[in-house]
């Protein structure tokens, strides 16, 4: 009875999180809108900021509890889901068409975030002095965002000129703001305290519940976001978000994860069977981080070198992740 009990508080705190993101996400675009911002920002700041808070909250309760390897799997496990799932699937949809000039700085710089990261990770933590170089770079991405607004802000600024705007629908989307944080404070609390629970339960280490079902749950709003912004071919808003997103993670989700840890975020070991044999290995830095990077480097060349995202190219990181996913079954279950 306490097993199903786990579980279902567990669901409830996935819908909840979902339900929670998707709000807040509505209410943020709508005040963006409101104010005239063009959509290449609103996807690479406000709308990542808000699709990013699950994470946050996820990661920074985790760290608090001490549970590490959640909120390093979180981290990991929804970069890899944005690529690789979110990312994947909605080019596989619809190629994803890209500026080159927004996209080459937002994507060379995810790509560098995430390699400092590793670096930084390599001996097997992530101290608060550490998490201040994450932090910097966190300014330095918004800074980054706020020049490109000064500079291409008002070429674009009448993109949502005709959004609604009055005293119910300022009523209805603030309530859906204050409602959505809440829900997500609550469905973050549910997902880490009853995820680690099933971990427990089934035998297999934390960080393979928030790499996978945890991660999953914080990406439904970057999910949701941008298979609505392709339909909608709101195009700018798709890339941007997941670049962005991706970014948000690594230098505001680790960065104020790290400040909370008083050892700081500790790498851990874990036991992986290969044939006969068991190894005693880091799993973050030699499988989930490579995965990760390996998948980035593809869009970014992809992005790059043929200017949209292909078919082609969603199908190669959805196999990839796929592949991925299979591969931690295999090695813990």
């Amino acid at each position: 009875m306490e097993t199903i009990i786990t579980v279902i508080l567990f669901i409830v705190g996935l819908v909840v999180i979902i339900k929670g993101g998707d709000w807040f996400v509505e209410s943020a675009v709508w005040l963006a809108k409101v104010t005239g911002i063009p959509s290449v920002l609103i996807g690479a700041t406000i709308v990542s900021i808000a699709t990013t808070l699950p994470e946050l909250l996820v990661s920074s309760i985790a760290t608090y509890q001490q549970f590490y390897d959640v909120a390093i799997g979180n981290v990991v496990g929804s970069m890899a889901c944005n690529i690789g799932l979110i990312l994947g699937t909605t080019a596989i949809l619809s190629p994803v068409k890209i500026k080159r000039g927004n996209f080459t700085i937002k994507s060379l710089f995810m790509l560098i975030t995430a390699i400092v990261l590793w670096l930084l990770a390599k001996d097997k933590i992530i101290t608060s002095k550490e998490g201040n170089i994450l932090l910097v770079l966190f300014v330095v991405y918004i800074i980054m965002n706020i020049l490109e607004f000064r500079n291409k802000g008002k070429k674009d600024s009448k993109e949502y000129s005709t959004v609604k705007f009055g005293r119910a629908y300022a009523g209805k989307n603030m309530l859906k703001f204050v409602l959505g944080a809440i829900f997500i404070i609550i469905g973050a609390r549910l997902l880490v305290t009853n995820g680690v629970e099933i971990a427990n339960l089934l035998g297999i280490p934390d960080q393979v519940i928030s790499l996978t079902l945890i991660a999953l749950g914080t990406s439904m709003p970057e999910l949701i976001t941008a298979i609505t912004s392709i339909i909608k071919g709101h195009y700018g808003i798709s890339i941007g978000n997941i670049l962005g997103a991706n970014v948000l993670n690594m230098v505001m989700v680790v960065g104020v994860s790290s400040k909370i840890a008083e050892q700081g975020l500790v790498i851990s070991y874990q036991n992986v069977m290969l044939g006969a044999t068991i190894y005693n290995i880091p799993q973050t830095l030699y499988l989930d981080l490579p995965v990760t990077v390996i998948m980035m480097t593809i869009i970014v060349l992809s992005g790059l070198i043929f200017g949209k995202i292909s078919r082609w190219t969603g199908l190669l990181v959805l196999s990839i992740y796929c592949f991925y996913l299979f591969t931690l079954v295999k090695l813990f279950l």
